[in-house]
Order: structure tokens, then sequence, then C-alpha cells
């Protein structure tokens, strides 16, 4: 059987053989009563790593974020959000349904929402407007094709939200990428948010988890908002070994998903009828246009490779540490029979 090139996205990585053993060992015991050694070593280590005074660890990022947005605001507030934001599109209105906030689109230039953005929408006070309190920013941004944004960028539009008393929540869920495409410590993409969410069940790995780190204040809130979306754990340790071994061992080799995802997408900016605007191409996410994006998704697939279509037009492409220049090599081949099977088609 022919084996399937998977590159919808980081999330499809399996553990590690270092991570499937430190599972096997992990000391454990009853998280929801702060009793897991392991998890409590795991949040530990990601609090150490973003500068922050505490991290708790959660089963997903789009809880982690909900957690979050809970924590900074009250019912009836509004929240800024980039028009593409995970936290705006995929996280099934969390943020509306759950938190009973208002969110604020705004649409940014590769996702990275400027300090002259937050000046112009930020309410002033006024008994007919929801009172604005809560700055959300995307790094590395998914729908943006994994674009980065600097530390200097971050400093100057928290600043801006924290003039206006508005608290700055981080959805770093692959902060790391970011971190390692730009040559930083990630403390540095980190330091002037209130709060910062990341996944190590991405491009690091592990399989499952993602860590929230803020104030110790902040996280104590956190840890109700958990408990009352379900997400307190009991032994959980046994998924938080592979956390630790994540962040100890994964990081720096997310410098060749990103080569590969160069190198992916100048392949396929060559092929009539891909439109891809490589200077996007930062990390390890590729978006590409098509004609008939479900089509070429279906057809993909028949050649054993799958993609992520996101509308009518657009591709995701996402490389891990499954996809080796083999796997490239395979995409891009499948890409040349499909494309003329769907050139010129709207």
């Amino acid at each position: 059987m022919t084996p399937l090139v998977d590159l919808r996205s980081d999330t499809v990585t399996s553990p590690t053989e270092a991570m499937r053993e430190a599972m096997r060992r992990a000391e454990v015991g009853d998280d929801q009563y702060g009793e897991d050694p392991t998890v409590r070593r795991l949040e530990e280590l990601a609090a150490e790593r973003l500068g922050k005074e505490a991290a708790l660890f959660l089963p997903s990022g789009t809880m982690a974020n909900l957690a979050a947005v809970l924590s900074h605001t009250q019912r009836g507030d509004e929240i800024i959000v980039e028009a593409r934001a995970h936290t705006y599109l995929t996280e099934s209105g969390g943020m509306s349904a759950v938190a009973g906030v208002i969110p604020r689109p705004v649409l940014a230039e590769r996702g990275a929402i400027s300090a002259a953005q937050v000046e112009a929408v930020v309410r002033t006070p006024n008994v007919h407007f929801a009172p604005t309190r809560l700055l959300c920013l995307e790094n590395t941004h998914n729908r943006a094709g994994g674009a980065v944004m600097t530390p200097a960028q971050q400093a100057e539009v928290c600043a801006a939200g924290h003039r206006h008393g508005l608290r700055v929540h981080l959805d770093g869920a692959r902060i790391f990428n970011a971190a390692v495409a730009l040559g930083a410590d990630a403390r540095d993409l980190t330091r002037d948010a209130d709060s910062v969410m990341f996944c190590v069940s991405k491009g690091l790995s592990a399989p499952v988890g993602s860590l929230l780190a803020g104030e110790a204040a902040f996280i104590a809130r956190a840890r109700r908002a958990r408990q009352m979306l379900g997400g307190a754990m009991r032994q959980a340790g046994v998924v938080a070994a592979a956390g630790i071994v994540a962040l100890e061992t994964m990081i720096d080799r997310l410098a060749e998903d990103h080569r590969r995802a160069r190198a992916l997408a100048q392949r396929l900016a060559e092929i009539p009828g891909v439109r891809v605007d490589l200077t996007t191409v930062q990390t390890n996410i590729v978006i590409l246009e098509v004609d008939d994006a479900p089509a070429v998704v279906d057809r993909l697939a028949a050649h054993h490779v799958l993609a992520h279509g996101l509308d009518r037009t657009a591709i995701r492409l996402v490389t891990h540490r499954h996809i080796g220049d083999a796997e490239i090599d395979r995409a891009v081949d499948a890409f040349h029979h499909v494309m003329p099977l769907t050139a010129g088609k709207s």
C-alpha cells in the first residue's frame, strides 16, 4: 500500500520514541487535585520558556484560548481580533457562545494587527457600546500562511492596547515556529502579552495538549475556567511527559520544516494553475490558490497526498517531522498530475 503524504496539518504528527518511553515511565497523580508531579514539571518548564509566572496544562489550544478569554473578560465585553484569526474563525464561536463576548474583527496585513488599527477601533467609554477589554493576537498566523510577527511589532501593538487599558492575549499555538524563524528566544515574542497559549501537539509532535501562561493570578482564574469547561484531568502526567520531551528536544528541528515548506512553495509556484505568494512563506505553512480547490484536494488524495482545503480557491499545506525531502518530491509530482485536470475550471 502506498504510504500517504499527509500535509493537512502538523497536528497529524505522532509522538517520538523518546516521548513514548517518557509516557510509559511517567510519575503521575491526580492533576485536578494538583498532585500530578509530571504535569507540574511541564507547567513550570512552559512558564520558564515563555518568561511568565505560571502556566496551566489543558487538553487543547481551543480550550486554552477560551479559558484565556473567560479569565480576561466579562459577558458583554468586546474583544479585538484579526479577521482571519483562529480564535474568531475556527473555534466554533466559543468566545461568544460560552464567554459571551463580542468580537471586533480587524483585517490586517499578514494577520499582524498594528498599533494604528487598535487606536482606530478601540471603544471610548460610552453607555451605548460594549466596552473593549481584550486584544487577541496570533503568532504565527495560521490563515495568513504561517506569517510571523516580530518582537518589535508585538511590543508596539501591545503597548497600544495597554494604553487603553486592554489586556492582551497571544494565541501562540506555533510560537516556537515563530521564534525559530526569527532566530529569537520565545520570551522575546511573549514578553509584552499578558497571556499566551502554545501547543505541544503540532510541530513539536506531542500527542495532545496545550499550555496557557501568564501571571499567577490570571492562571488561578484560568484553572477555574478549565474546570468549568471540563478540561481538568486526572493522571495527566502520562501525556504531560511527552510535552516535556517536546519542549526539551523538538524545537530546534522546526527549522527543517520551514526549509521544506519553502522548497515546496517554490516548486509549486512553477506549476501552471498554482498561485503562491512566496513572500508569505516564513514558517511551515504554505497557502496556495487554485481555480477549484475542492477538486484539487480530492484528486491529490487519489495520488495519496492529503491537503487541507480552506475554501473554494485556497489550499493549505503544512510541513512537519513526517514530511521529508522524498515526501516533498511526491507532493510536487502529484500536483503536476492533478493540475492539468483542473486548470481553467472554476
